[in-house]
């Protein structure tokens, strides 16, 4: 992602330095076009792109501050270890009342028909 970013940049650096030593072109004309055709568009290209990432972080650090209050209330200190994570890469979630699931003892099984 960052390898693009660095190209447009140099791309539309270049486009400055050439509007600004065009024989009718100004440093100011080369100045707004690095900033609309260069600094704005990346900016936002590379907020939208780091979205997945800040709340990956944001997600990490709440399950932390969790962990850590459930430990304060046990009355130990928190493990420094890192989270569970699922097959598809994210972190496992408790249930809301921390305990396991209720069995399934009595409760009908869903039965695949043979072809």
């Amino acid at each position: 992602m960052y390898l693009v970013v660095i190209g447009w940049l140099y791309v539309t650096l270049l486009m400055a330095v050439a509007e600004a030593m065009a024989p009718n072109g100004t440093v100011l004309g080369a100045i707004i076009t690095l900033a609309l055709y260069g600094l704005l568009p990346m900016s936002i290209v590379v907020y939208i792109l780091g979205t997945p990432g800040r709340k990956r972080a944001i997600h990490a650090r709440q399950l932390a501050e969790r962990e850590a209050a459930q430990a304060a209330a046990a009355g130990q200190t928190p493990a420094p270890t890192p989270a569970p994570t699922s097959a598809a890469g994210g972190a496992v979630e408790p249930d809301a009342g921390g305990e396991a699931p209720a069995a399934t003892e009595g409760a009908a099984v869903p039965v695949r028909k043979e072809p």
